[in-house]
């Protein structure tokens, strides 16, 4: 497969048992194949997007100082700033020619507050988001639950304290004079957790890496979420399904997404699912948390973490 399969899954909020069982045969076969899928009938109202766009193009817009108090290095906990130049998600080259702000899940109670811009409204604008970005990630792995041959609700109560975090991305515009060679907007890596989606603002560059060698573009699919499966559900599914290496080129002009990141709660076990193994075989890798498996990816990413 080279190509990125578009799927509507407006029926997995619905009644339909045969709809919803098409839909994750659908889903189940691109993440055996691309790794990657766009999805519509999500549900995400376009003004929900179109205010967290707001919200990133707001905080980037930040003077340096403001958004150097935001730092992750500063603040820890995957929450915050980060600067160009910071993140070297491809570790065999330069660093990455972008900048990021990072929401976390957070019960206020148990895990540690996010950092809040000091801009009026972007509290609400990026939170609606979050918040809508993690109803359709739970809802996908009801699809996931249902190909693997699990109960339909198998990840429900893996996800009510999920590790998630929502990214809001800015590659600023680059020529191609500007770029060093090696450099890219976001090497080529592939995600940590268990299922990733995310929003573009129609500005090319994401690439998704082909099976047989080569990069495969990604085309702007207005409305759609581009969504791809991440390591953890890759090793919880004993490989059947695939995390794909793909990345960001340095674009002409700047670009902004949105990812939303969505890993199991950190005391979630990650055991190859039985009927994933096949038959005088043994899993392919040992059981580990998913909070011990977020902390061992983000470790590497960051140089020793970015401060817990």
């Amino acid at each position: 497969m080279h190509s990125i399969p578009l799927i509507d899954i407006a029926p997995l909020a619905g009644t339909d048992t045969a709809a919803r069982r098409a839909v994750a045969q659908a889903v189940g076969q691109a993440a055996r194949g691309i790794g990657f899928f766009a999805i519509t009938g999500h549900g995400v109202p376009d003004a929900c997007t179109a205010g967290v766009f707001a919200a990133a193009q707001a905080v980037f817009a930040l003077p340096a100082q403001a958004k150097h108090d935001l730092a992750i290095a500063r603040h820890g906990h995957n929450r915050g700033y980060v600067g160009l130049g910071v993140e070297a998600l491809d570790e065999a080259t330069a660093p990455d020619l972008k900048e990021a702000y990072n929401l976390v899940w957070t019960d206020g109670a148990t895990r540690p507050h996010n950092v809040w811009p000091p801009i009026d409204g972007w509290r609400a604008q990026a939170q609606a988001y979050f918040d809508a970005a993690l109803a359709v990630g739970r809802r996908l792995h009801r699809a996931f639950a249902l190909d693997l041959g699990l109960p339909e609700d198998f990840f429900d109560d893996k996800l009510d304290r999920p590790q998630a975090t929502l990214r809001l991305l800015h590659y600023p515009a680059c020529f191609d004079a500007d770029a060093p060679a090696g450099r890219a907007g976001a090497g080529a890596h592939t995600d940590y957790g268990n299922v990733t989606l995310l929003a573009t603002d129609g500005v090319a560059g994401l690439q998704v890496q082909r099976r047989g060698g080569g990069w495969t573009d990604v085309p702007a699919l207005p409305g759609a979420l581009v969504c791809n499966i991440g390591d953890c559900l890759m090793r919880w599914s004993n490989d059947v399904y695939l995390s794909t290496p793909h990345r960001v080129l340095p674009p002409a002009r700047e670009r902004y997404s949105v990812a939303f990141f969505l890993d199991p709660n950190p005391d979630a076990l990650v055991s190859a699912i039985p009927a994933c193994v096949p038959a005088g075989t043994l899993p392919r890798h040992p059981p580990v948390t998913a909070g011990e498996h977020l902390r061992q990816r983000l470790a590497a990413t960051y140089g020793g973490g970015p401060g817990g």
